[in-house]
């Protein structure tokens, strides 16, 4: 192992949910780890990050910046982001970034290393996939309820001896981190959970209206003005019936584009979702806060990936209809 894994200096931009439990984590195992923070900085600097787990409660007391010039070049950049902010990514990512400065997003949907891309080498990029149940309740507080695994991969590459190095940083910190060399593949399998699970959840809160203007795929199983959390989606009955059919879409696009998704991991994730109970998805916590939706990354992308390699995907196109109508105002996000 290399000199620098055995204490790098980490940063974390966008410390909501997911970069918040990830960085308490590496941060409470002794690691030195910076928070990019914006709204919760005056909290997380006086009280430190608390988790409240199943697995066991704990504090983290990272290190605080407002701007990333006060932190400086990091030998890792963990980017937890709202995709919604990556135009900010030219501002905050410059000052943590070193030569030899390991990038990784921990983002959902499409299109994140390639937006890395513009800005960085190709060899600096790698991507990592969360399956976690996290609700961030107060400034500095987060729940985790439960899962946690996150799947490491080089952009574009096989895996790198570093991404086993950071594989085992995340590993010694108690988070369960596997190395895929197939990130492509990884991020429609990841999709599979988030179109079906953020979308449905979020698309329920629409008027009958708007429902009904997406034709009956949705308006005959959803109710109006009520988002429903991933518990209230799995009913054995017609919701349950949307979530597959948009899972089972999402993997034959996944499949057309050369990635060999098994049909049955639809099956497993609602199976293994059943067991979250009545979990809120990250997309639902964002509309019920006002907050943009992450339209074009979780939904639009992998629907222009349909039509390009001409898959039917005609819940997916209802879908994406209802949540532009209610999609937020676009507004230009920092670090949380």
């Amino acid at each position: 192992m290399f000199s620098v894994w055995l204490s790098p200096k980490i940063a974390v931009v966008g410390p909501g949910a997911v970069g918040s439990y990830y960085g308490a984590r590496l941060a409470y195992a002794g690691r030195i780890v910076h928070f990019l923070l914006r709204s919760d900085f005056a909290a997380v600097r006086r009280h430190g990050v608390t988790i409240l787990s199943p697995n066991g409660n704990f504090n983290a007391r990272p290190r605080t910046a407002r701007q990333p010039d006060e932190i400086g070049t990091c030998d890792v950049v963990l980017i937890a982001l709202k995709t919604t902010a990556n135009d900010q990514f030219a501002k905050l990512l410059p000052p943590l970034v070193g030569l030899q400065t390991a990038i990784v997003t921990l983002q959902n949907g499409l299109g994140n290393e390639e937006a890395l891309a513009q800005l960085f080498p190709v060899e600096q990029i790698l991507g990592g996939l969360c399956f976690v149940g996290l609700n961030r309740t107060a400034p500095g507080v987060v729940q985790h309820l439960g899962e946690g695994t996150i799947l490491l991969g080089e952009y574009l590459r096989w895996p790198e001896p570093r991404t086993q190095d950071l594989a085992s940083l995340f590993r010694h910190a108690g988070v369960p981190c596997k190395v895929t060399d197939q990130l492509a593949r990884a991020r429609w399998e990841k999709l599979v959970w988030n179109i079906a699970f953020n979308g449905l959840g979020v698309a329920a809160a629409a008027s009958p209206e708007t429902l009904a203007r997406s034709g009956q795929l949705l308006a005959s199983a959803l109710p109006a003005h009520a988002c429903l959390t991933s518990g209230e989606l799995l009913d054995h009955g017609p919701r349950e019936a949307l979530v597959r059919a948009l899972m089972l879409e999402t993997i034959a696009i996944a499949n057309a584009l050369g990635h060999a998704v098994p049909t049955d991991l639809a099956d497993r994730m609602i199976e293994r979702t059943r067991r979250l109970g009545e979990y809120k998805a990250s997309t639902i916590l964002d509309f019920e806060l006002g907050r943009p939706l992450e339209l074009d990354s979780l939904f639009l992308a992998p629907l222009r990936q349909a039509q390009k390699v001409g898959v039917a995907t005609p819940h997916l196109v209802a879908l994406c209809q209802v949540l532009q109508g209610l999609a937020a105002p676009k507004v230009t996000q920092g670090p949380t």
